[in-house]
């Protein structure tokens, strides 16, 4: 008896397991849509309507002017988009300088007209409303 409730005991722990690997997988894949949808007003130059598109917390965070201007002064000189792939994404419910929340930090290994080897980092966040939203940009 105590060898059957011990084995199904360990189904339950796996089952759980396997459904929490594919609720972060269901989130990652869609904080990643966020993020595509959200580069292809950056790759386009609609920098204002990125800061628009952004989370919440970013918008508080980030006036839109400063954004702006700074998007401006860090993309421009990289030229066209010329491909972007996702290298890794991590979900995490803290980061560092942010509040707790559901984040997942996406980084992409980017080509551009003129730098052949760029590392974009893009953190989505699950916004208040339930959407997931950009809420975090960094290119090295």
């Amino acid at each position: 008896m105590a060898r059957k409730f011990a084995c199904l005991i360990a189904i339950a722990v796996m089952l759980l397991a396997v459904c929490a690997i594919a609720s972060e997988s269901d989130k990652e894949a869609a904080a990643l849509s966020a993020a595509y949808g959200w580069l292809k007003q950056v790759d386009e130059g609609n920098y204002a309507g990125s800061w628009q598109e952004a989370a919440e917390y970013f918008r508080n965070t980030v006036a839109k002017v400063k954004w702006v201007d700074g998007l401006k002064a860090a993309r421009m000189p990289l030229g066209k988009l010329v491909s972007r792939t996702v290298k890794n994404t991590t979900y995490a419910t803290s980061l560092p300088g942010a509040p707790d929340g559901k984040y997942v930090v996406i980084q992409f290994s980017t080509s551009f007209d003129n730098k052949k080897q760029a590392i974009e980092t893009v953190t989505p966040m699950l916004d208040k409303d339930g959407v997931w939203r950009v809420s975090g940009y960094y290119i090295k």
